[in-house]
Parts: C-alpha cells; structure tokens; sequence
C-alpha cells in the first residue's frame, strides 16, 4: 500500500529544500500567506511545517515576529567546527575497518557523482552538491556504527552544515573539497584508519575556512 503524503509534508519537504538551496537568506522572514500561496497549500500545513523546521535548527520562530531562517555567528560557527573536528574524524576511522564491499562502492560512486556535478564547466550544479555530500557524510557515520558520537556530531551541527551551500566555495576550495571526498574512499580502500581520519580532518578545515569567511562578510557593517 502506497502511504499518502500529507499536505503538511509536502510543505515540510518543499521548505528544506528551498532553505538548504539558499533560496531563503540566513535572517530571511518566512511569512506563513506568501510561503503558503508560492507552495499551494494553506497556512496550516506550513504553520505545521514551520514549527517542524525550527525543531530541526533551521528555522527561528521569534514571538510575536514570525518565522525567520537561522542565522549564524561567526562564534557560533567556530565552536560547531571545534566539535565537528573532534568528532567526525574519528567517526572516519572507526569507519574504516566496518566498511563492507558495498559501502566502498556507495561511496566511490557518490565522491565521483560530486565530481561530475561540482568541478567547473558546463554540466556544474552546485545545488545538486548538497544532498549528495549529505549522503556521503552520513554514509560514513552509519559505517562507523557509533550511536553515542553519531547522535552528538548530529545534534551540534545539524543545522549550520546543513544550511551552507556551495556557492560560497571559491574554485580553489571547491576543487579540495571534492579531492577530499576521493581520497577518504581510496583510504577506506587501503584499509588506512590513519589516512582517513587525515583527509577528514583537512576536508572539514577547508569547509571551516568558507563558511567562516562568508559569515564574517555577513557581520561586517
């Protein structure tokens, strides 16, 4: 039997997706009548949707001023990649010696899907980046089979991750990145914790020095 999708999750699916693509700046107002008629639902699906995004982290509901999109501090930002550079390297490693055939070939195929969609030219889509990285990391983190770290890793950076896009990259960053992503699957391949937990500590270093750029141009007056 095939379950119905409610309203509520359309809108629910619609509004992630338009936030984690960046059609919605950090601090943008999500009014409930425009976000309803742009999705073709009524207010309450999205009133719904809305409260299920700010239990998520990537919506702020500010009383008596609506919904806004998260934003982040520069501070902010620096303490999630404090704890992200503690945590998902060594999530990394752990990884290694549990991965089977198959998890090696989901993630060689995803590392070269990112690099078909995310190196410069005609065929680039650097939207199509995010779900794609998502899947890649999260692959990882299940590999390692870590509840405990899994579920710590996730609640402190949930949002802030999930909320950067790739437009943000500068070619030279972009191009690391995707390397990055290579390279931890050939470490994987080695059967090299050591290597891979490396290339995972660098790979999340050049994904601080973006975001933290970008958030610092957004501070500035």
């Amino acid at each position: 039997m095939t379950r119905t999708v409610t309203s509520t999750e359309r809108a629910l699916a619609a509004l992630r997706e338009l936030i984690l693509h960046g059609q919605f700046a950090a601090g943008a107002r999500l009014g409930e009548v425009e976000l309803a008629e742009r999705l073709g639902v009524s207010r309450t699906p999205v009133r719904e949707a809305l409260t299920r995004l700010a239990a998520e982290g990537l919506v702020e509901l500010v009383p008596n001023r609506g919904a806004r999109v998260a934003s982040w501090s520069v501070a902010e930002l620096e303490g999630v990649f404090d704890l992200r550079s503690a945590l998902e390297p060594r999530l990394t490693g752990l990884a290694v010696p549990r991965a089977a055939p198959d998890d090696v070939a989901v993630l060689d195929e995803l590392a070269e899907r990112m690099l078909a969609v995310g190196l410069p030219g005609a065929h680039q889509d650097l939207d199509a980046l995010v779900p794609l990285n998502r899947q890649f990391h999260g692959r990882l983190v299940v590999i390692a089979d870590q509840p405990a770290l899994a579920t710590a890793l996730a609640g402190a950076i949930h949002a802030p991750i999930q909320l950067r896009n790739f437009h943000a990259y500068d070619e030279a960053s972009l191009r690391r990145s995707l390397a990055h992503h290579v390279e931890i699957v050939a470490a994987i391949r080695a059967g090299d914790p050591a290597w891979a937990q490396a290339v995972m500590t660098a790979h999340i270093h050049n994904a601080r020095a973006v975001m933290l750029r970008a958030a610092r141009e957004q501070e500035a007056p």
